[in-house]
């Protein structure tokens, strides 16, 4: 084979006339390139930390304080106050160098004893000013002096340039709240939910814990926010995500879909190559610490933590918990198609192999006829089952031989890519049958055509539409996001097509066959594989998925009524629940901590007093338009400042979790704690983030709108909705529930939000009219 020959320098046999050595020009130098990229990625890595080390200082401050040093000494001024010449008397320099070079010296000692001073301080500084929240409860755009200044202050003391992690060192940590404030917070959010018997009760409960259990409990959380960098993030990761056992798939997984109004070819070796380079670039990218953090208001960071994982990262299964495994580099990317595993190397002699290059390997991928080995075909699915029988499959069946040497060589990949055999589109009909399948589709696939593990699945279908599956443990929706907008805006601008739809260039390196990862499975290993494959289908189908595109109005009209986008749409939500299902519901909405170091998600809990009394003035005719406005008004008020409460580390979940995690370490039971933390959240909603970068004005160029991305139903008889404000004239909603719950319908509450949207906008309108 072509690829062992590659992998080996040199060659020699043994003969009468000794030992005859051949070496392999070729494989030296790939050897050397491989070494020289290597070493490349190593220097960039250390000057990385090194200038992010000093951020918001630069190395050439130091030289403007030594010379501003040095000018004062020949002015005969001394600015140290007399510890230069004490450096001089205890170093004993005099005795080593002759005058004017001691005093020099001594100069250079204490201007860079100064400088890190100065790094230090600035950098202090910076983090006491990321410390202020007041503005994030100002009007939209109406800063106060004090947060005028505020920010005027923050852009002096950030430096020039940063780099994606330059500003971690320089991030608050996420404070702990009170446990008074959080009890008090929470049975605020429940009130509207329980009856007057459950709060007294509830009420009782929290009381309790909050004078006994709780101020202990808290006490060792203080101090894990005073150690540790985040209180929350490495316990979240942990026992929501990693110690899961059930599927992952549905469960925890999620999508993203392409642009909605642009397909730039049809062609699917093309369209792979193109987002497979693009991802690649994106990756370099964050190797290399160039992509830009992303600023709020163009001066406050984001915690950028979450984007050291996104490659060559995977979900390993264990019996009682799983573990992320992530490597420095990976130099391929694992394909699959039609029952088949591929190894696609990227790079040739150090390189980044061109889009051309890369569609003209995936061709040779489609035109392969062979067939799957045993097994194979379904091996995906042993990630999208239940997590024990693949942790004891994995560590029987795939710990060594030919299945190790296949299963490292996907798990290391970049990441993975499926060929998909089914084709994938918008609706143009104003029907979401076909968008509903294209969701579900993405979500979860066939059950074994995904690889369910690895940090994100790069879908790329048969009529060159692309989605995406990422896997939740390693971080949140947003960062995928940002890499999707990169790919979709370097995909159709940044490299392009040629007039023929395929990449631009011909391919014309001598590069060997994708290699056809081999695997030995048993008998024994395919009835596991199977009896995965069955759990996996059955989930796979109960899912009961519906998007809607919401043409009739968007953003353009919740400004005009100064509401809120954001908490416009959650009051239409709360408005579609209730008349789906008479009753109100535990609502969760997905925000973010990202604010402070290591800083994750945080809770907003959508269903409040105001949201519901909004919700009975709708459906009750008594009550005038004016009426209801207000109490809408209200209602987006409360929801704004619940948002804000939990961006800035005032929430509720978060810290009840940790407590309870508290309380399991010192086997303390709580009644408190465990009703809160059995509560299902039977309304799950999250809004997905859009132009985090700014690559691409979606005002000038809408047509890269993307369909946003969903997931599954968090309880089995409730909604999962996330929604995309698809710029100012449209919403897209993802809607799933489950077949197998009696009393929901995923149509249905897509017919519910709908009319809840139209009912509020005529609201409006009807007043406008009276006036």
């Amino acid at each position: 084979m072509a690829e062992a020959h590659a992998a080996v320098a040199f060659q020699f046999t043994i003969t009468p006339e000794g030992v005859d050595f051949r070496i392999s020009n070729e494989a030296l130098r790939a050897i050397y390139y491989s070494g020289v990229r290597s070493w490349k990625k190593r220097f960039a890595r250390f000057k990385n930390n090194f200038l992010t080390g000093l951020y918001p200082a630069s190395p050439t401050s130091w030289f403007v304080v030594l010379i501003a040093v040095l000018a004062s000494v020949f002015m005969r001024v001394d600015p140290s106050m007399g510890v230069i010449q004490v450096i001089q008397d205890r170093l004993g320099l005099s005795n080593y160098f002759a005058a004017p070079a001691d005093l020099y010296i001594s100069v250079v000692i204490f201007s860079t004893v100064l400088w890190i001073g100065m790094v230090y301080m600035l950098r202090y500084m910076l983090k006491l000013l990321l410390c202020y929240h007041g503005w994030m409860y100002e009007p939209h755009g109406k800063f106060s002096l004090v947060s005028k200044i505020w920010l005027g202050l923050v852009k002096v003391f950030s430096g020039r340039k940063p780099l994606l992690y330059s500003y971690q060192a320089s991030l608050p940590r996420l404070p702990l709240p009170t446990v008074e404030g959080t009890v008090s917070r929470y049975l605020k959010s429940v009130r509207p939910l329980m009856t007057d018997d459950q709060y007294k009760e509830m009420e009782q409960l929290a009381m309790d814990f909050q004078e006994s259990l709780g101020p202990r409990l808290q006490r060792y959380l203080l101090l894990k926010s005073w150690w540790a960098t985040n209180y929350v993030s490495d316990w979240w990761e942990e026992y929501v995500y990693l110690r899961g056992r059930s599927p992952i798939m549905v469960n925890s997984n999620y999508y993203a879909m392409d642009a909605i109004y642009i397909h730039p070819t049809e062609s699917q070796a093309a369209r792979a190559a193109n987002v497979i380079y693009a991802m690649l670039l994106f990756r370099r990218q964050v190797a290399r610490e160039e992509v830009r953090p992303i600023l709020v208001s163009n001066a406050v960071p984001l915690c950028s933590w979450q984007y050291e994982r996104m490659f060559n990262t995977t979900r390993i299964p264990g019996v009682e918990t799983d573990s992320l495994r992530h490597w420095d580099d990976s130099k391929h990317v694992v394909v699959y198609h039609s029952g088949r595993f591929f190894k696609l190397p990227v790079y040739f002699l150090g390189q980044l192999i061109r889009p051309c290059e890369i569609q003209a390997q995936i061709e040779k991928i489609l035109l392969d006829k062979s067939e799957p080995a045993f097994g194979e075909a379904h091996l995906g699915a042993m990630t999208a089952g239940d997590r024990i029988p693949w942790a004891k499959a994995r560590q029987k069946f795939f710990s060594k031989g030919v299945n190790k040497s296949s299963l490292d060589t996907i798990e290391q990949a970049a990441f993975f890519v499926t060929l998909d055999e089914e084709e994938a589109d918008y609706d143009t009909d104003g029907d979401n049958t076909m968008v509903s399948n294209y969701a579900e589709s993405l979500l979860h696939g066939k059950t074994y055509d995904r690889w369910f593990d690895k940090s994100f699945t790069l879908v790329v279908y048969k009529n060159g539409r692309i989605g995406l599956n990422g896997e939740h443990s390693w971080a949140d929706a947003p960062i995928i996001g940002h890499l999707w907008e990169h790919t979709i805006y370097w995909d159709g601008k940044g490299i392009g097509y040629g007039e023929d739809k395929n990449t631009l260039g011909e391919a014309s390196l001598p590069l060997s066959p994708p290699l056809r990862l081999k695997w030995d499975i048993s008998e024994e290993c395919n009835e596991v594989i199977e009896s995965q494959l069955g759990t996996a289908q059955a989930l796979s189908e109960d899912v009961d998925m519906q998007l809607m595109a919401f043409k009739h109005y968007g953003k353009d009209v919740c400004k005009k009524c100064r509401i809120s986008p954001d908490a416009w749409i959650q009051m239409a939500l709360q408005m579609a629940y209730f008349r789906d299902q008479k009753k109100f519901a535990l609502t969760y909405e997905a925000s973010m901590t990202r604010l402070f170091r290591e800083g994750r998600t945080e809770t907003v809990r959508s269903c409040t007093m105001d949201s519901c009394n909004f919700v009975r003035a709708m459906e009750d005719p008594t009550k005038t338009n004016e009426d209801r406005i207000k109490l809408l008004n209200q209602a987006a008020v409360s929801h704004q400042s619940s948002y804000r409460n939990c961006m800035t580390g005032t929430g509720i979940d978060r810290h009840l979790f940790t407590l309870y995690v508290v309380s399991k370490y010192l086997k303390e039971d709580s009644k408190f704690l465990g009703k809160v933390l059995s509560e299902p959240w039977r309304l799950s909603t999250s809004q997905t983030p859009h132009q985090q970068t700014n690559l691409l004005d979606l005002r000038k160029h809408p047509e890269y709108i993307s369909g946003g991305g969903g997931f599954g139903p968090v309880a089995d008889d409730g909604y999962g909705v996330s929604y995309i404000i698809a710029g100012e004239h449209a919403i897209m909603f993802h809607i799933s529930s489950k077949h197998s719950c009696n009393h929901t319908s995923s149509r249905r509450f897509m017919k519910n939000i709908e009319k809840a949207l139209l009912d509020m906008r005529a609201m409006f309108d009807n007043t406008d009219k009276k006036k």
